[in-house]
C-alpha cells in the first residue's frame, strides 16, 4: 500500500494488541479492504464476497487468509470460520454496509451484531477517506497512484448491552448501537482529516 499510495494512519495505537477483534470498516472503494490490512497493526482476516474468489486472485486470497462469503444466503461455513477467527483471538474484518457504497455507514447489515455479540469481541471503527475520491489515469478502478488515503482507527467498544442475550431484540439493539458509534467516528474521522 505504501508503495502505490501515501496512506495516513491515524489512531492505530488504539487496536487491542491481542484477543479477538472485529474491524468495522466503511466502503467506497475496491481498495478499502487492502488498504487496511496493509495499514492494520494485525493481521486480518476479511469476509469478501465469494464473486472475488475467482482464478489466481481467489488462490491469494485463501491463501492470505481471507474469507469467502455467499451474499445472497446466510453462509454457514462463513459464519463458522469467522467465529473460529474470532475464538482463536484473530482479528475479523466487516465490511458493515455488506457492499460498497457511499461509504457513510447509513444502512447496515445484521452480520456485524451478529459476530460482536456471539463473540463478545469488541468493535474498532475504521474510516477509509480519499479512496473514492478520484478514480486513476491509469487504472480507473484504483484511485490515482501517490494519493494521500486516510485510514482512521477509533476507540473499541462493545456493541452488546452487558445481558449475554443474543436474541433478536437484542441483535436489533446492538444494531442500533452501532450505527451510532460508526457514524460518530465517521463524522470525527471526517474532521480530523479534512475531508
Amino acid at each position: 500500500m505504501y508503495g502505490l499510495w501515501k496512506p495516513r494512519v491515524l489512531g492505530a495505537w488504539k487496536v487491542p494488541a491481542t484477543g479477538p477483534v472485529i474491524f468495522a470498516v466503511n466502503h467506497s472503494h475496491n481498495v478499502d479492504g487492502p488498504m487496511v490490512m496493509g495499514v492494520a497493526p494485525r493481521p486480518t482476516h476479511f469476509l469478501i464476497k465469494q464473486e472475488a474468489f475467482v482464478g489466481p486472485l481467489g488462490s491469494f486470497l485463501t491463501g492470505i487468509g481471507q474469507l469467502k462469503v455467499d451474499r445472497t444466503t446466510a453462509d454457514r461455513t462463513a459464519i463458522t470460520r469467522a467465529l473460529g477467527v474470532l475464538e482463536a483471538g484473530g482479528v475479523l474484518g466487516i465490511f458493515p454496509e455488506g457492499t460498497r457504497g457511499e461509504g457513510d455507514f447509513a444502512s447496515l447489515r445484521a452480520g456485524l451484531a451478529y459476530f460482536a455479540v456471539r463473540s463478545g469481541a469488541p468493535i474498532v471503527p475504521i474510516a477509509v477517506l480519499g479512496s473514492a475520491k478520484t478514480p486513476g489515469r491509469l487504472i480507473k478502478a484504483l484511485p490515482p497512484l501517490r494519493c494521500r488515503v486516510d485510514v482512521v482507527f477509533g476507540d473499541p467498544f462493545d456493541a452488546g448491552d452487558g445481558s449475554g442475550r443474543r436474541t433478536r431484540k437484542a441483535l436489533d439493539e446492538a444494531t442500533e448501537r452501532i450505527q451510532k458509534q460508526l457514524t460518530s467516528h465517521l463524522e470525527n474521522a471526517r474532521r480530523l482529516t479534512g475531508r
